[in-house]
């Protein structure tokens, strides 16, 4: 099927001069932008969860167990979200999601006790992983189209949208604006750029492989031990990544104790340099390889995390998590785009296989970081991820070579 040019989609004429006219080029412009809008969805329920703790009045107990919603509906959400895909296909699906997820965003705004938020945020974890699957599957997508290494790009983009996300939320919060005005404000604007952007997804009908869509795809999935071998690869970034959200900034608070205005100072530099990380690393794939690339990720990880708790100084232990975010940038995209082009499998399949075994690491580590802090202290309970760190590094080669 040819593919339409811009005078025969739906985008407005303000909008026409920032996408090129080679379809290749706009399939790749419109998911930087879903990207974008994920993140600052994301980020725009996180920087509110203390005003709506504090309108609901919830103990940091009650609160801990509701935020447990969210990754809940983010695990039931893998095996649907791929059998979904399968059948309406990722452009759909991916539709259906980024309308239904600013929606569910304006319904945390409006819940009015601890059971309809608890069930708000299982639907907008579901949702968002319905759209994250989608949306990577999209992804690998383009990236074949490309022929070169482009998904951290756009894993980047998300990281912006999350930076943007949180700075609106530290301007409106202040100012006395109600989470549901600010929910609804950012819902209004997806909402419009999806309507707009629609006509410029990628469509079923471009081929992302020689099994994809096309009858020959295995009946029934089996995992593989390269798949295997990509899940724990990711499982251990994605370990990283929960203990670096929950724990870097109560890290420096105990055990740095550098002073209430320095006390985000970590996890500021960890997510600079994740973002770093995750616009750089495209061209070092295209470079380098892919294999490098995650055992210099690996590297990166246990020598920052060595270095973060070895001396447990401000400047050293700054410097350490700022490796651990750009070590931990790239992994995760890069093993969505090894899954998503693994031999028979689909696309959407090869992900959500992937993702459910990462998705573990990201929900058992900030409670086992806890619980091991609790035993021990927390320099010891972080200790792990240096580990972590190494065993990323001796994965990616076994990867590579079964790849070969």
């Amino acid at each position: 099927m040819a593919a339409r040019t811009l005078s025969e989609t739906s985008l407005p004429f303000f909008l026409k001069r920032f996408f090129p006219h080679t379809p290749r080029e706009n399939y790749r412009l419109v998911l930087m932008v879903f990207f974008f809008f994920m993140g600052i969805v994301f980020a725009s329920w996180a920087t509110r969860i203390p005003d709506i703790k504090r309108a609901l009045d919830l103990s940091d107990a009650a609160l801990g167990s509701i935020l447990f919603a969210s990754p809940l509906g983010e695990l039931c959400a893998i095996v649907p979200s791929a059998w979904i895909i399968g059948k309406i296909h990722s452009k759909k699906a991916l539709l259906i999601s980024m309308i239904l997820l600013p929606l569910c965003l304006v319904g945390l705004g409006l819940a009015f006790s601890k059971v309809t938020l608890f069930c708000a945020l299982f639907c907008f974890g579901f949702m968002y992983n319905m759209a994250n699957i989608s949306v990577n599957s999209q992804a690998v997508g383009v990236e074949i189209l490309y022929r070169r290494s482009i998904i951290a790009t756009f894993h980047g983009m998300w990281s912006l949208g999350g930076v943007a996300g949180g700075v609106i939320g530290a301007l409106v919060a202040p100012l006395g604006i109600s989470p549901v005005l600010h929910f609804v404000t950012i819902c209004v604007l997806v909402l419009l750029g999806v309507f707009f952007l629609r006509s410029l997804i990628m469509p079923r009908e471009v081929r992302i492989g020689k099994s994809r869509d096309s009858g020959h795809a295995r009946p029934k999935f089996r995992p593989t031990p390269f798949l295997l071998i990509l899940g724990f690869i990711a499982f251990g970034s994605m370990a990283t990544e929960g203990a670096m959200y929950d724990w870097s900034s109560v890290f420096f608070a105990q055990v740095i104790q550098p002073g209430e205005h320095l006390v985000r100072v970590g996890y500021l530099a960890c997510m600079c340099f994740m973002v770093m990380g995750r616009l750089l690393a495209d061209g070092l794939v295209n470079r380098l390889g892919v294999t490098p690339v995650l055992q210099m990720s690996g590297l990166c990880i246990a020598s920052g995390m060595s270095l973060a708790l070895g001396f447990a100084e401000l400047l050293p232990s700054t410097v350490g998590l700022a490796l651990v975010g750009f070590g931990m940038a790239s992994v995760v995209p890069l093993c969505y785009s090894l899954a998503g082009k693994a031999k028979d499998i689909p696309a959407q399949v090869g992900i959500s296989f992937v993702s459910s075994i990462s998705f573990f690491g990201f929900l058992a580590c900030p409670p086992m970081v806890g619980f091991l802090s609790h035993l021990l202290n927390l320099r010891w309970a972080l200790s792990p991820i240096i580990l972590v760190g190494a065993a990323i590094f001796v994965l990616a080669g076994l990867a590579g070579r079964m790849k070969q």
